[in-house]
């Protein structure tokens, strides 16, 4: 495989910090691997009535795979194979369920990789805001959602049906070419709908693909100046090559794309 490589860690799936007692047992194939986090991540949504204190909610802000892994033994030191109920799994956001994913795919020589953009099966007509996981299986991507697996949301999580999960980039084409409406498209809970919320799941979906996997809500370039509306028409035209280049997924010219003023995660983000 030339261009990127997706075997090995990048700056937030690095888990070389991990003690190796904690990895010992794990699946070695992409399907065990990817029903992991569900047994070690516990979304928001999914805590009431667990009675969690607090300062467990902000274990979502955790941006390292390795970090994750920590704050899941603080809970529970059983090694990372060992389920745990939900009360003592990590609260993170679907993003902590595909960066942990992909963190343990690499480390065993699988290519995977983070994607950001929208499922549409959560709200009938609506693309929510969400991650999941891509692994390279026989030449072709597939895609996980390493949430969900076991689940009934929708069908299939462990390889999702073509138009079930959309990128950043897919949506703003979409978009762009009337098939969707941009107003659908958002955070579930909240009233962050539009193209600005399009354009910001392209610019994170783009980092994803050259190994940086941000937080949800992390921005920088001109991700807030959009959400503001006070973008225009040269940056609708930036996100149109965002959304080419990360459609023909050519390595060398994502890389080069993702090199560009407005684009590129500043290092102060990846502390």
């Amino acid at each position: 495989m030339t261009g990127t490589d997706y075997t090995a860690p990048g700056p937030l799936t690095d888990l070389t910090t991990v003690p190796p007692a904690a990895l010992a047992g794990l699946p070695t194939d992409a399907d065990g691997i990817s029903r992991l986090a569900s047994t070690l991540v516990v979304h928001p949504f999914d805590t009431p009535g667990l009675e969690l204190p607090e300062a467990r909610f902000a274990d979502n802000q955790l941006r390292h795979a390795a970090q994750i892994v920590a704050a899941v033994l603080r809970l529970d030191g059983a090694p990372l194979h060992v389920p745990r109920p939900a009360v003592r799994r990590v609260v993170g956001t679907c993003r902590h369920f595909t960066v942990l994913t992909v963190a343990l795919l690499r480390l065993h020589g699988i290519p995977a990789r983070a994607r950001c953009g929208f499922g549409t099966y959560f709200e009938p007509g609506h693309g929510i805001d969400h991650w999941v996981v891509e692994h390279l299986r026989d030449g072709r991507w597939v895609r996980t959602d390493a949430q969900y697996i076991g689940g009934t949301i929708v069908p299939h999580p462990e390889d999702l049906a073509g138009g079930l999960f959309l990128t950043g980039g897919e949506a703003w084409t979409a978009w762009r070419e009337g098939r969707v409406d941009a107003t659908r498209f958002g955070v579930a809970g909240t009233g962050n709908f539009g193209p600005a919320e399009i354009q910001g799941n392209a610019v994170r979906d783009l980092a994803a693909l050259n190994k940086v996997e941000m937080l949800p809500w992390d921005e920088w370039g001109r991700m807030d100046a959009a959400y503001k509306g006070e973008t225009g028409p040269d940056y609708d035209e930036l996100m149109d090559r965002v959304a080419a280049v990360t459609a023909r997924d050519d390595p060398a010219e994502v890389s080069q794309l993702y090199a560009g003023p407005d684009l590129r995660v500043p290092e102060a983000l990846l502390r």
